[in-house]
């Protein structure tokens, strides 16, 4: 009886010291992009704009928290410490009236763990095809289209340990040129601390570089200009050079507190460090009244010099209806000259 007793002991040890471990390697990992600011430098920013309206409304510190299903986002560990089946969708008109969605659902596998499935998409409608020598437009109309398909896995360890990971398919189309590539969402989660001090991490978008190519790069090439009898018109493909995924880096702590039986307020705070920009930190705070209403504010990319980010404010109900569990989120996030924008999460779980 004593020999396993200790066995077991010793097996959960062993995993939350591989939680550690996966943190450190996380940060190691993410150590060669943290040197300095490459803004403008990668492709595909449009994984960075975050899709829950209930982090949104917390600064979007949602590293250590795993209270929805979008917090698979943020972190794939947070996956493996919920229960159930579920779906969530958020949607936001989004800076310039281009139009963001996004779709999360999640199947319970029981003791095995969770598997969850995400659709990100991102269109900027319809503008004008301009050229140097049609500056008014050619009466032609395009637009640019993102799309990102991602399925992963998330498990709990242990009570206190859970682990996930997430493989994405991306693709970006302008008019009739694209890109297109795989990366990978990793991410782990601890409780530090038995009254729920959560310390979590996480590597998103760690991936291929990719480059343009399609039509819109076919040309007519002169090989020698100064040569006459030739043919000028040779048919030549521009190449476009390769671009990294913006490679984001998180890693943040949750702490609730629980004020009597029907108040529970929520602190988080989370620090980033991406590959295209540097280094910042978010806070946020959620207060949750019987349950079932939510009031939520925070800060985005504190430190971060001529950030257009700022204040964010939110707010959540969660009903219970012929047993599924029914959750509605609102969030306003300041842009500074850009404005501001909102977003609208609906999530079922069952």
């Amino acid at each position: 009886m004593k020999s396993l007793i200790y066995k077991n002991l010793k097996n959960i040890l062993l995993q939350e010291n591989l939680g550690r471990f996966f943190i450190l390697l996380l940060f190691l990992a993410s150590a060669p992009v943290l040197s300095q600011s490459n803004t403008g430098t990668t492709i595909g920013d449009f994984l960075l704009i975050e899709p829950s309206a209930h982090y949104a409304g917390m600064g979007n510190a949602g590293a250590a928290s795993f209270d929805e299903i979008s917090a698979g986002y943020y972190n794939p560990a947070a996956i493996g410490r919920l229960e159930g089946n579920g779906v969530q969708l958020t949607h936001s008109d989004w800076l310039a009236g281009i139009k963001y969605d996004y779709v999360i659902g999640m199947v319970s596998l029981g003791n095995t763990g969770n598997l969850f499935f995400s659709l990100t998409s991102l269109n900027s409608g319809e503008m004008d095809v301009r050229t140097v020598e049609q500056p008014l437009g050619t009466g032609q109309k395009f637009d640019v289209s993102d799309l990102a398909m991602g399925i992963g896995f998330s498990r709990r360890m242990t009570n206190r340990f859970s682990m996930g990971v997430q493989v994405n398919y991306i693709r970006e189309t302008i008019f009739h040129s694209s890109w297109s590539t795989v990366a990978l969402n990793v991410g782990t989660m601890f409780e530090l601390t038995r009254n729920g001090l959560v310390l979590g991490a996480s590597l998103s978008n760690y991936g291929l570089p990719a480059s343009f190519s399609g039509r819109d790069l076919r040309i007519q090439y002169d090989l020698d200009p100064d040569k006459y009898g030739d043919n000028s018109g040779l048919p030549g493909t521009v190449v476009t050079g390769e671009f990294p995924l913006p490679v984001l880096f998180r890693v943040g702590l949750s702490y609730p507190l629980q004020i009597g039986h029907n108040n529970r307020v929520l602190l988080a705070v989370n620090a980033f460090h991406p590959n295209n920009n540097n280094e910042s930190l978010s806070v946020g705070g959620e207060w949750q009244l019987y349950k079932s209403v939510a009031l939520r504010a925070g800060y985005q990319n504190l430190f971060l010099d001529h950030s257009e980010t700022g204040l964010t404010l939110g707010a959540g109900f969660k009903m219970q209806i012929a047993g599924y569990d029914l959750k509605f989120d609102y969030a306003w996030a300041d842009y500074n000259r850009l404005l501001y924008s909102q977003r609208f999460t609906l999530g079922l779980l069952f």
